[in-house]
């Protein structure tokens, strides 16, 4: 299996302090958090290898006439980025302004939950990132919605994408997508930044999001990296594209990687806990003191035992996101 280095394909040194800073800010486990920047937008740049012109054309239109509100505070920099990948974090931003949102970009399906678990683990009530794609995808269709709505549902649709294809944006083990479980990463050692929710960081969600992906990217750029991704799985995304657009079945598909590679791969045995609602990592018996014991170590080890998967989905949500692009805009 190919190494991933010490801090990406190349090797960087002091990458993971930049990550620390800028991330430590994060103090409460939030579950709207996924793929990073870095992540979002080379799904963004993949899937504008595989659209349409025709589709292109008028995803630059869209998103060109309604632009992103300006005083709007943005956690990811623009800087050097196209309309599409820069919008492709607009909706964590918008969660500050509109936190009713923050539900659509997951779903806590149990861990080990039978298939049918799936529907049953999307409330009506607040929705989850696999009703909230669908819907999204819905208003984008309907010409009769106004030029704002349909922007603002593109840059949900190119969002959300991401989100249910990052594993642990699809699963609980009453740990909320493992935010409480604490890590050890490259011997950065979990600190508890939240006593009243018992919050640790590094945490496992936070590594996913982007520790990890730090250190894949090495000195890459963010398109450098997506092209590299979309090279390696240019031969299979015929046989994605030629399976159709399955919202739930893409959704069920990242729940059971969760299992399989984040969990699985994981140093220390993890079990599945009984599961139970969760407003906090203090619920569960204190979930997060009880991980916290298990002293999770991440090294390189891991990032090389996962990285295939990282990679992978990466490029599936670029290819499936041409897909439902292509799809509106034939």
């Amino acid at each position: 299996m190919e190494s991933y280095g010490p801090c990406g394909r190349k090797h960087v040194v002091g990458c993971l302090w930049v990550l620390w800073t800028a991330s430590i800010l994060l103090l409460a486990p939030d579950r709207a958090w996924s793929w990073g920047c870095e992540g979002h937008q080379a799904v963004a740049m993949i899937a504008e290898k595989h659209m349409s012109p025709h589709a292109t054309e008028q995803v630059n239109k869209l998103l060109r006439g309604v632009p992103i509100d300006p005083t709007l505070s943005r956690w990811c920099s623009s800087q050097g980025l196209d309309l599409m990948s820069d919008a492709s974090t607009w909706a964590d931003d918008l969660r500050k302004v509109q936190p009713e949102a923050s539900s659509w970009h997951y779903i806590d399906i149990p861990r080990g939950a039978p298939r049918s678990a799936l529907a049953e683990s999307c409330p009506a009530s607040t929705g989850c990132v696999t009703s909230a794609l669908e819907h999204q995808i819905e208003v984008l269709r309907n010409d009769r919605s106004t030029a704002q709505t349909r922007a603002d549902a593109l840059r949900f649709v190119i969002h959300l994408v991401g989100d249910l294809h990052q594993p642990l944006h699809c699963v609980s083990n009453n740990d909320m997508g493992g935010n409480c479980i604490p890590v050890d990463f490259f011997g950065k050692a979990p600190v508890e930044k939240n006593p009243q929710f018992e919050s640790y960081f590094p945490n496992l969600h936070s590594i996913w999001d982007f520790g990890i992906i730090v250190r894949l990217m090495g000195r890459e750029t963010v398109a450098q990296w997506a092209g590299s991704i979309d090279q390696q799985f240019r031969s299979r995304a015929g046989r994605w594209e030629k399976a159709g657009i399955h919202v739930e079945e893409w959704t069920w598909e990242s729940h059971e990687l969760a299992d399989s590679v984040v969990y699985a791969k994981l140093p220390v045995v993890v079990p599945v806990e009984k599961p139970q609602p969760m407003k906090s990592c203090v619920d569960d018996n204190h979930v997060s003191a009880r991980m916290l014991n298990l002293h999770e170590q991440i090294s390189q080890q891991y990032v090389d035992a996962v990285a295939p998967t990282i990679d992978e989905q990466i490029a599936k949500a670029g290819v499936r996101l041409a897909m439902i692009l292509n799809q509106i805009w034939p």
